[in-house]
């Protein structure tokens, strides 16, 4: 309907030809049917990935695996049944299968499994086991979808910050500052993966996702559309430096932001320990106690000194009492960790007096310390230097805001695996704080921007503290860092060569992280500690042919599936039985219906000693035979028809729809 204050609908009321002028009114008409407000972005076509582990079969789509072209065709037939040479279609000739890699896009189905590459159990074999899946992350939560649907506490993620200097891949290109569309691809790229990581939220679940300024702004509207804006809790703040030009010329500060599948039902949200009111309030009994400020403060440091491993580094700066009972931090200008290249001379512009370097060097770049001395930020001599106070600090920071130290977390890495390996890794401690606020002691806890396996550390450590069973899923890659990647090309090497997936994340940075971390053990064979006790199994994603699933040949590799549909505890099913059925204290499968009598009663038997499994699975092509096994099965208990339930998943998946 046309409006006299819309500029469009007066521009179109000036059209005089008019026919032009009705087809446009109903374009527009239909235009505002249709319109959305909020985020609004160009949504690319759907990514396409090389699948180096997938086999060549007819129909589908390949390249060349040394990518001397970006050509794709298709495999019309092989030239004989060994299969070895593959015919293409339009000029790619016949091409042996050892050249080719498989192209797919997301949105053709896949069927995917998971070939176990390290198992290692560390802990109680009641405890649960922490799973690394290496793989696409898309096609990692399709099969997510699958086996936890509803069925995850919290989603902790740090995906690319699109800044356009960290080269993340979009359509296997990488994406830079210069993509005019980068902004577009990001959301475009995002979207799809939140749309899948929604679904499997439980409805008392919540979603933290990490993002920097320059996407900040893009992805709350984003999660407002996926999420529902009434579903947002919380907008953090992590603040890695100290003074306000620290935080401009050091990284800035990186956001949080918190949302709940349904924000009614998660409960209160906040650090269980309060540590502010409670320094505040010890400071203040002392000294009404007649204790002096000194002893006040001999106090406070005692209390800091036993919750340090808890608190925020930057509470636990403030542990000092002048004589007026403040608590009070003063500013710290040399640094934790040696840095050679921040050892400079200081001169006071008053004085002249000059200052030599502290042995680990100063804190900053020198022409960011010629800032603060320009900005009268810097005390010299005998100068008092300025003091803040805890109730300040409290008072003005954005709440809810933390400080912590990003250098922490590549020095903990680099002790872990022996050098330096990743840029910026994620801090365990901090997520240990988020996991221990957003989730339960028993919660499931999945990050499909697993990098270098520091949630999973996270998760193990805060088992390891306060007794919990938390179980962490982490999706990573083995992504190569874009210089690397050049390095690796112009020296022949290309992705699904031994030597480029050695330089991955996966295979040289978390997968050595997580087993160094529960072992205790590096790589090399020096000790790091006396490990973890936890169970960890690692994995990589593989694409199978839906032919051999359904016969059944592929069951080795679809059994952790159907383990972590299960809970991923305890024992696995990763053979056919004599007996042709099979139960653990987590799931059961029926792989001869001939055999159901015996199979109900086992189940039976189980949940009448109260330990029913979750989930039961129970092989048949027949719809009938199915229905008949579900009648005779306990009710209350899901059942799963193999391989019908498996394949037809995976197909509908493609679409966005459930099982």
């Amino acid at each position: 309907m046309a409006d006299d204050t819309n500029v469009l609908d007066q521009l179109i009321s000036q059209v005089q030809d008019e026919t032009l002028r009705g087809r446009l009114a109903r374009e527009v008409d239909l235009l505002r049917g249709s319109r959305r407000f909020g985020l609004v972005f160009d949504r690319h076509l759907p990514e396409s990935v090389r699948l180096a582990d997938h086999p060549i079969r007819k129909g589908l789509r390949v390249a060349l695996r040394d990518e001397s072209t970006a050509e794709t065709w298709t495999v019309e037939r092989f030239t004989d049944r060994t299969r070895d040479i593959a015919v293409l279609s339009g000029d790619g000739g016949e091409r042996s299968i050892s050249d080719l890699v498989v192209v797919r896009e997301f949105g053709e189905p896949i069927y995917p499994g998971l070939r176990s590459v390290e198992r290692i159990g560390n802990g109680p074999a009641v405890a649960p086991w922490h799973v690394v899946i290496n793989g696409e992350n898309f096609h990692a939560l399709q099969t997510l979808r699958s086996t936890h649907r509803g069925r995850v506490d919290l989603i902790y993620i740090d995906p690319p910050y699109n800044t356009g200097n960290e080269g993340w891949i979009y359509n296997d290109r990488y994406v830079d500052q210069a993509d005019r569309a980068k902004s577009s691809k990001w959301l475009s790229f995002l979207e799809r993966r939140l749309r899948i990581a929604r679904d499997l939220l439980k409805p008392t679940g919540v979603i933290i996702v990490s993002i920097g300024d320059d996407e900040h702004h893009r992805l709350r509207m984003l999660l407002d559309q996926l999420l529902g804006s009434n579903n947002f809790i919380m907008n953090a703040v992590w603040q890695g430096g100290g003074s306000a030009l620290a935080r401009h010329h050091a990284g800035g500060v990186d956001y949080m932001l918190i949302y709940g599948r349904d924000a009614e039902k998660v409960g209160r949200f906040m650090d269980p320990k309060p540590f502010v009111p409670e320094m505040l309030r010890l400071v203040a009994d002392a000294l009404s106690n007649g204790s002096t400020p000194e002893e006040a403060q001999e106090r406070l440091r005692e209390f800091i000194k036993a919750n340090k491993r808890h608190m925020p580094e930057g509470v636990t700066r403030f542990n000092n009492v002048d004589s007026s009972g403040m608590i009070f931090e003063t500013s710290d200008l040399t640094n934790r960790l040696p840095r050679p290249n921040l050892r400079y001379v200081v001169t006071d512009p008053e004085s002249g007096k000059r200052y030599e370097p502290p042995s680990n060097g100063w804190t900053v770049k020198k022409a960011i310390m010629d800032e603060w001395i320009a900005a009268g930020l810097i005390a010299f001599g005998k100068r008092p230097r300025k003091k803040k106070s805890l109730e300040d600090y409290a008072r003005n920071m954005p709440v809810p805001s933390f400080t912590h130290s990003r250098n922490t977390a590549n020095a903990h890495l680099q002790t872990i695996l022996g050098g330096k390996r990743f840029p910026f890794p994620k801090d365990h401690e901090v997520l240990m704080r988020w996991f221990r606020m957003a989730a339960p002691r028993d919660a499931v806890i999945l990050d499909f921007f697993g990098g270098s396996g520091t949630t999973t550390e996270a998760v193990m450590r805060l088992n390891a503290e306060d007794g919990g069973t938390r179980q962490s899923i982490l999706v990573t890659n083995n992504e190569v860092g874009s210089k690397e990647a050049k390095h690796l090309r112009e020296a022949g090497v290309h992705p699904g060569d031994t030597e480029w997936e050695a330089c991955g994340v996966f295979e040289y940075v978390c997968r050595p992280r997580i087993s160094t971390v529960v072992k205790g053990l590096r790589p090399d064979g020096s000790r790091y500690s006396d490990g973890l006790s936890a169970n960890v199994e690692m994995f990589d994603l593989t694409y199978l042919d839906p032919g051999m699933v359904r016969r059944g040949r592929e069951f080795q590799v679809v059994a952790p599936l159907f383990w972590l549909e299960g809970g991923g505890r305890g024992e696995r099913i990763e053979v056919v039985p004599d007996q042709g059925w099979m139960l653990t204290d987590a799931y059961g499968i029926l792989f001869d219906i001939d055999v159901l009598p015996a199979f109900a009663g086992a189940v039976a038997d189980a949940a009448t000693h109260g330990w029913s499994p979750v989930v039961l699975f129970v092989i048949t092509d027949s719809p009938a035979e199915y229905q008949q096994a579900v009648e005779r099965l306990p009710v209350g208990i899901e059942t799963v028809q193999l391989y019908e339930d498996y394949l037809s998943n995976y197909t509908i998946n493609t679409a966005g729809g459930a099982r």
